[in-house]
């Protein structure tokens, strides 16, 4: 755990840092060396076997100076603070609008050094695309590469984009290449090849280094929330008109079950089972012919699917339907909770994917089995060296901690913040809530400032959408079937008098800029209308608001209504709206916010019990794959 001391250390260091940056103008001025001059030579120290620490200050002093000079940004001391508890391996706590994206470039330089490559890591590809063309032009001048990777790249761009010097990408995209190169070496243990990697054509032409180092952005999203999301190379299956006609015939005997006496449902776990009277109801409901040789386990599990996609998943929430981009035809794309947005290329396992498609009438993707696969905590865990930033570590210390040995440290701000929060309001129904949500910000927009309302999902933006409308209310709507006027809406939503209605995608990674006009009246006002489940999801939201020392204010409004709430069980539900007492305009007393907050922290302690499980039982599947000299990553296949 850091300490006083440590930051006091670093602060001092940081000051001697800025020093140096200002004699290295003058060496300049005076035909000195030049910044990429200077770096070939710590370039060869460093591949001279000298340690990096050593190297710090003056690469650091180096790359400030390149910064100043290519984009016109000084680092302030807090940030170069922060690139020093980076190197070190801690996970930096910093603010909203900080400046984290500069701060990066710090250690990513001195890490690039060795030549053995550094992975830069943003929550979507959006974001990794404007970071590493906005720091690219500050790494050539100091005679660094700069490399990303994108979805749509084949092999070859991507073998190119790993050999640069710094390489900035998603970890999804990371961790599938990771896969890929597992199976076409066809490796394992013992130097065998695996069934899998034959059945996909493998063959030389691995892209990826080692992996050296990993500066992870938004850390506590990406190796916390997706922590125990799997990373999964798949196989098609065969018989696909006997899966297609079993797809079809499991959703129409779903719509026949009742929920209750045929199946029971957690939707705190998202779990659901069929009762006997279910499996019997189901045996007794007529199949086709081509169904008869398939054993009564798999149809109870395909009925299941069926009646999970229905009950238990969302269009709009979890999921979009939208045409493919490469072919004209309606597909299902996943919506992430955390990020609001698309999760290119991942499908629900299981047959689960298949069910929705069912559900949704969009045609059938191949079903798949497992050739490789990995989970994102496991993935992370194999860097040679690792950190990270994010605005809401600290909460998620111990499991940083325990999970990846990476201590949190809370870096100052460089200015006071002064975000406020306004009380908050909780409604007996959505509607209610809605309506006082269209309300507040009207008397915002009359007030100069600028409005962010942040929603839990596609559904939820484009209802209130429909009810700012009716109020006379101009706005913006930013979610996944609008991605691509994002830069965009993010540009207009510090002007005077803008509204802007978004999911989570205007949460992490976002700075809106504010005109002078709205800083004067009070700055940007973030309303959050509903709690997530998870809190450090809900401080990315109202840390939009505040920026470097701005004015800006945020206020919660909640409803008896909300998606939090379905956690718990029906009678308990039932109890709260027999209870509630709500007033003309449906607002009940502040004192139900105890129920959100207590809900909120009993499901963020299932998600940490549920990834503390899986990474245990990783860890013994991987001893056993050892013993057996067989690559823990690559699945057995027939």
């Amino acid at each position: 755990m850091w300490s006083l001391w440590q930051l006091l250390r670093w602060r001092q260091q940081a000051r001697s840092i800025l020093t140096r940056v200002k004699e290295l103008g003058g060496e300049l001025g005076r035909g000195g060396p030049t910044l990429r001059e200077r770096i070939i030579q710590l370039r060869w120290r460093a591949k001279g076997g000298e340690s990096l620490e050593r190297l710090l200050p003056e690469t650091y002093a180096v790359a400030v100076a390149a910064s100043q000079r290519i984009l016109g940004k000084t680092h302030f001391e807090v940030q170069v603070m922060g690139g020093i508890s980076l190197f070190h391996g801690h996970i930096a706590e910093m603010q909203t609008g900080e400046g984290k994206t500069l701060t990066a470039v710090l250690p990513a330089a001195l890490r690039a050094l060795p030549g053995l490559g550094c992975h830069v890591l943003t929550a979507n590809e959006y974001l990794a695309s404007r970071d590493a063309e906005e720091m690219g032009p500050v790494f050539r001048e100091l005679g660094l590469s700069t490399g990303c990777i994108l979805e749509e790249m084949e092999d070859s761009e991507r073998g190119l984009e790993y050999a640069k010097d710094i390489t900035y990408g998603t970890a999804a995209q990371f961790g599938f290449d990771f896969l890929r190169d597992r199976l076409k070496r066809g490796a394992d243990p013992g130097g065998g090849v695996t069934v899998a990697s034959e059945r996909l054509g493998a063959a030389a032409g691995v892209v990826q280094r080692e992996l050296y180092f990993a500066l992870i952005d938004e850390a506590d999203s990406i190796l916390i929330d997706e922590g125990k999301t799997p990373l999964i190379i798949g196989l098609e299956t065969k018989d696909r008109a006997e899966i297609e006609s079993l797809y079809r015939w499991a959703d129409q005997a779903a719509r026949q079950l009742i929920v209750g006496s045929d199946f029971e449902i957690d939707t705190r776990k998202r779990l659901l089972d069929l009762t006997d009277v279910g499996c019997r109801k189901v045996v007794l409901i007529s199949k086709p012919i081509v169904l008869d040789r398939i054993d009564t386990e798999t149809i109870y599990e395909h009925v299941e699917r069926a009646l999970m996609a229905r009950y238990l998943f969302e269009r709009d929430r979890d999921y979009v339907v939208r045409k493919s981009e490469k072919e004209n035809k309606d597909e299902i794309a996943i919506v992430d909770e955390g990020t609001g947005r698309v999760m290119e290329g991942r499908k629900w396992q299981d047959g689960l994917h298949q069910a929705i498609e069912t559900k949704e009438g969009a045609p059938l993707s191949a079903q798949t089995g497992s050739a490789a696969r990995i989970t994102i905590q496991s993935f992370f865990r194999r860097y040679e060296h690792l950190a990270g930033m994010t605005g809401t570590g600290w909460a998620a210390r111990h499991e940083l901690k325990r999970v990846y040995r990476l201590p949190v440290v809370i870096i100052p701000t460089n200015r006071p913040c002064l975000r406020q929060g306004l009380s908050t309001r909780v409604f007996a129904d959505l509607e209610s809530k809605w309506v006082a949500v269209a309300l507040s910000a009207q008397e915002m927009v009359a007030a100069g400032r600028s409005v962010l309302i942040g929603t839990p999902s596609v559904e939820a933006s484009q209802g209130l959408s429909r009810i700012l409308d009716r109020a006379g209310v101009v706005h913006r709507v930013l979610n996944a079937y609008r991605h691509a006027e994002e830069a965009e809406i993010v540009a207009q939503a510090g002007l005077a008098g803008r509204v802007t209605v978004s999911t989570n995608m205007a949460g992490r990674g976002t700075d809106i800029l504010l005109e002078p006009a709205v800083r004067n009246a009070g700055g940007l006002h973030v309303i959050a209308t509903e709690m997530h489940t998870s809190a450090r999801i809900d401080r990315q939201l109202v840390g939009r608001a505040a920026r470097q020392g701005d004015q800006g204010t945020f206020q919660f409004f909640l409803s008896l209504e909300d998606e939090l709430l379905r956690a718990l069980p029906e009678e308990k539900r039932q109890a709260i709206r027999t209870q509630a007492r709500p007033s003309p305009n449906g607002e009940v007393t502040a004192q139900w916010q105890k129920l959100f907050l207590k809900t909120q922290v009993a499901i963020e302690r299932m998600h940490t019990r549920q990834r503390r499980q899986q990474l245990e039982h990783e860890k013994q599947r991987t001893l056993r794959y050892h013993k057996l000299r067989l690559d823990p990553f690559i699945e057995l296949t027939d």
